[in-house]
C-alpha cells in the first residue's frame, strides 16, 4: 500500500523534472506519511506553517473568517496535489487561513528541513518545486471562489463542471460557503436543476 502511494508522489514530481533513482530514494526517505480524520484541522490561522503536504486521499478545504466572524471557504484541494500556505511558509509569518479535512485524509509531509536538504542535495529540486508552485498558483486562481462574477445558479453549475468529483464528497454547508450563498439557497438551486 505505502509503496503505491509513494509512487503517486514520485510520478507527480517526475511531471516537472528528471530525478535519478538515488534522488528518488532520498525523497522517499524524507517524506512522512500521516492521516487526519474528517473535520480535523491540518493548519490553523495564527501559526507559522513549517510543512508542505502532498494529499494522497481525501479532500481538504482552505478557509478563513471574515471581519463579521463568518467562516468563508476559499477553495478545496483533492488528491494528488501539493498543499501549503506558500506565502506564510516562505516568509515564515503566521497564516491567516485554516486547512481542514473535509473527509478522512492521508498525506505525505515534507518538513522545512527536509525541503532544505533536498534543495541542497538534488540539483533539479528547486526547479521542480518552482514549476509545481507556478502550476499550483495558476490552479488556485481557477479554484478560488468565483463570488461576484456570476449569479448563484451559474456559480453552482460552473462548480459542477470544473469539479465533477467534488460535489458529492463535500458537505453542503462548505459548498454554500464557497459559492457565497446560504445553504437553503443552494438546496433550492439543486432542486431546480434536477
Amino acid at each position: 500500500m505505502e509503496l503505491l502511494v509513494m509512487e503517486a508522489l514520485i510520478n507527480y514530481l517526475l511531471q516537472f523534472g528528471n530525478l535519478n533513482p538515488t534522488q528518488i530514494d532520498l525523497i522517499k526517505s524524507r517524506v512522512v506519511f500521516k492521516e487526519i480524520k474528517k473535520d480535523e484541522y491540518f493548519q490553523e490561522a495564527g501559526r507559522i506553517p513549517r510543512e508542505i503536504i502532498f494529499l494522497l486521499n481525501g479532500i481538504m478545504r482552505i478557509c478563513y473568517y471574515n471581519n463579521k466572524g463568518e467562516e468563508i471557504t476559499k477553495y478545496f484541494m483533492e488528491e494528488n496535489h501539493f498543499l501549503a500556505d506558500i506565502n506564510s511558509y516562505n516568509q515564515e509569518i503566521p497564516s491567516t487561513e485554516y486547512i481542514q479535512a473535509v473527509t478522512d485524509c492521508s498525506y505525505f509531509i515534507l518538513s522545512k528541513n527536509a525541503m532544505r536538504e533536498l534543495s541542497m542535495t538534488i540539483i533539479e529540486w528547486d526547479n521542480i518545486i518552482s514549476k509545481i508552485t507556478a502550476k499550483g498558483l495558476a490552479d488556485k486562481v481557477n479554484k478560488i471562489s468565483p463570488m461576484m462574477s456570476e449569479d448563484a445558479k451559474e456559480r453552482y453549475l460552473s462548480f459542477l463542471e470544473k469539479f465533477p468529483n467534488l460535489a458529492n464528497r463535500i458537505p453542503l454547508s462548505y459548498l454554500a460557503s464557497y459559492l457565497g450563498i446560504t445553504q437553503s439557497s443552494l438546496s433550492r438551486i439543486r432542486r431546480s436543476i434536477r
